[in-house]
């Protein structure tokens, strides 16, 4: 009973609250892909984490999410695209903050502390398996007004697998989200960047937007948090959008480098913000 009291509240929080985002934000910019990363595990090399207790209700609490339809109801129709959108457009220093793989309770908790002591919300593409035994973080994500969106279930490359498959590997991980964190996701990012059509199809069936990155921090090759650090102020620009992760391997550079970059980014006048969709 507690924890459908607590579903209610956040889901009712999620369809209730004032739209976020950068003031005069419009919508995306979309573009074409590459991809050069090698394949990584979405899962710690040292198996499955053990289940973590619930976390308390954090008394750090940023504005909830707002654009999402209550739980349970038909996706709402978005378009089929042919590419996934890269970047921002709208007025002002404005950037997107993205974490993939996770949750993984190493370290994805230190990246909401951060978030959190800077009043910053972020976008976490979240893998089904990680989100199943770590529920408690996606709740936690939503008490705080971060974004969840799919990242499939295993990360698999979808350009290997049949039509069945990657709806499987979607479907799964949205209901997961959708019970933990009180929605279902309206963003979708392919692992690897290895999108198809069959995966723009089945994203727009679920009423999810493909979200990619302009900025690839490099950080699943644990390039040194220096290095994070200067790919992020390098590349910071209006309307980037930041690839970075909290889980797939040991992520404390990614850790340390957001309390390095974070602060620089905003003393120089940038904002983070949530991606939104167009509203035409």
């Amino acid at each position: 009973m507690k924890k459908d009291q607590s579903l209610t509240r956040r889901r009712a929080l999620l369809a209730g609250a004032a739209a976020v985002g950068a003031a005069g934000t419009a919508g995306l910019m979309y573009s074409g892909l590459s991809d050069g990363a090698p394949a990584r595990s979405a899962a710690p090399a040292a198996g499955p984490p053990a289940r973590q207790p619930a976390l308390k209700p954090s008394t750090y609490r940023l504005q909830p999410v707002a654009g999402y339809s209550a739980p349970h109801h038909a996706p709402a129709r978005v378009p089929v695209r042919h590419e996934p959108f890269l970047r921002m457009s709208g007025r002002g220093n404005t950037m997107v903050l993205t974490f993939d793989d996770g949750p993984d309770p190493r370290y994805t908790p230190h990246i909401l502390d951060t978030l959190a002591e800077y009043d910053v919300r972020a976008t976490f593409f979240v893998c089904g398996e990680m989100a199943d035994w770590n529920r408690d973080l996606l709740a936690r994500m939503s008490d705080e007004g971060h974004i969840v969106g799919n990242h499939t279930w295993s990360h698999p490359l979808l350009t290997k697998l049949t039509r069945g498959q990657i709806r499987s590997e979607m479907e799964r991980t949205s209901d997961v989200i959708e019970d933990a964190y009180g929605a279902r996701p309206q963003w979708f990012r392919a692992p690897y960047g290895a999108w198809n059509r069959a995966a723009f199809q089945l994203g727009s069936e679920m009423g999810m937007e493909p979200l990619a990155w302009t900025v690839d921090t490099l950080d699943w090759d644990t390039p040194g948090t220096r290095h994070i650090v200067n790919a992020v102020e390098d590349g910071a620009a209006p309307g980037v959008v930041v690839l970075s992760h909290d889980a797939g391997g040991d992520r404390s550079q990614s850790v340390r480098a957001l309390r390095e970059y974070l602060p620089h980014l905003l003393d120089s006048g940038y904002h983070m913000t949530l991606p939104r969709r167009r509203t035409t």
